[in-house]
């Protein structure tokens, strides 16, 4: 069984077919040290998070989605 993730232009595809682009974050860092941390460095917190994916074999269009990381079951 794979992983169907809904793209929003080419509907449920295979979750090979994308990219993944990290958690959501906020684009507040006051000092370089907290900015060096949200980019590059992942929280992978267990439970639903919301995240950005890239259709690479597809539409090529980025997009977000809720995702729980324990179960990977697409949410919304």
């Amino acid at each position: 069984m794979t992983i169907k993730i809904p793209c929003p232009t080419c509907g449920p595809r295979p979750y090979t077919e994308f990219s993944f682009g990290g958690e959501l974050r906020g684009l507040d860092a006051p000092t370089p040290h907290e900015d060096f941390v949200r980019v590059y460095l992942r929280e992978n917190a267990p439970g639903p998070q919301e995240e950005r994916w890239f259709h690479a074999f597809g539409c090529r269009r980025w997009f977000q989605l809720a995702r729980d990381t324990v179960t990977n079951r697409i949410e919304g």
